[in-house]
């Protein structure tokens, strides 16, 4: 069941959750990471040659495994192979389009679950117009921050062009709530707190530490965490929701050792890697 905790990462989740339908979560990170371990899932990642290195080496140290490609003509081969897809916008340019278009349709065609990373969407009306292209197929998770949310729901500019963002993930709820209605996905915004809804449901994530903002790539490879989880849980929102504590928790523990954000990266990979049933039934803060 839900772990119920009062405060979040930066104060109270409580007041905002209350506004919604809560949801029970009937099993806990520790079920999700057990799983990537034991099954290995294959996660197709699209990504930026910024975020590469650190997302292969954070599925590898969760037990996933990973392939990159993004040529058009090995879209389909690639998601055949994989057993979940991840598309983050990254670094966008006309050649990287079509390929993520065509492996989330040919993901959808072939059920794979498939996770949208619109990293930047608020950046430029290109970056709009695809984002708004993909949640048309049927993502499983739309994963960002507040300012992408929002902008994704507007279909407006945001207030940041990067990956970070001025507004409080409680500010997009309501957002979350109409872009999970519209597209059918979950919808996930990380912030202080990360918030998680399909719409009706919502959990509450108070797992983090602000260094986690300090290291390129750190959301990319959650989202990508993401994607594994949801093929080991038949829920999108509990699967989404512990790969949010699972990674969060890494970060917390990995904070505690480290110097600076380089020493975090490193010590981050290292604590994905040994979490254990323990810790994470005692860290993992979901509500």
């Amino acid at each position: 069941m839900t772990r119920r905790v009062g405060n979040g990462r930066d104060g109270g989740a409580g007041g905002v959750v209350e506004q919604y339908q809560q949801q029970d979560i009937e099993t806990g990170p520790w079920h999700s990471l057990r799983r990537v371990r034991e099954t290995r899932p294959l996660v197709h990642v699209i990504t930026s040659f910024v975020a590469a290195d650190l997302t292969a080496n954070l599925l590898l140290s969760a037990g996933a495994r990973v392939v990159m490609a993004e040529d058009k003509a090995e879209a389909e081969d690639f998601v055949a192979l994989a057993d979940a897809l991840c598309v983050h916008l990254g670094i966008l340019t006309a050649d990287r389009v079509e390929p993520m278009v065509a492996a989330a349709r040919f993901a959808v065609e072939l059920g794979r679950p498939w996770v949208l990373d619109p990293v930047g969407i608020g950046a430029s009306a290109e970056r709009r117009s695809l984002a708004t292209r993909l949640s048309g197929l049927q993502p499983t998770v739309i994963r960002g921050n507040a300012a992408e949310i929002l902008a994704m729901a507007e279909g407006e500019a945001a207030p940041i062009a990067g990956v970070d963002s001025p507004v409080d993930s409680a500010e997009a709820l309501d957002a979350a709530h109409d872009l999970s209605r519209s597209t059918g996905a979950l919808v996930a915004v990380s912030g202080s707190v990360d918030y998680v809804t399909d719409g009706s449901r919502l959990a509450a994530v108070a797992n983090g530490h602000h260094l986690m903002t300090r290291v390129a790539g750190v959301g990319c490879a959650l989202s990508a965490l993401m994607a594994a989880c949801c093929t080991v849980e038949e829920d999108a929102l509990e699967a989404a929701s512990h790969a949010l504590a699972i990674v969060g928790l890494a970060g917390e523990l990995a904070a505690e050792e480290a110097s600076g954000p380089a020493s975090f990266r490193m010590s981050l990979i290292d604590r994905l890697y040994s979490l254990d049933q323990d810790s994470l039934e005692a860290g993992a803060r979901i509500q």
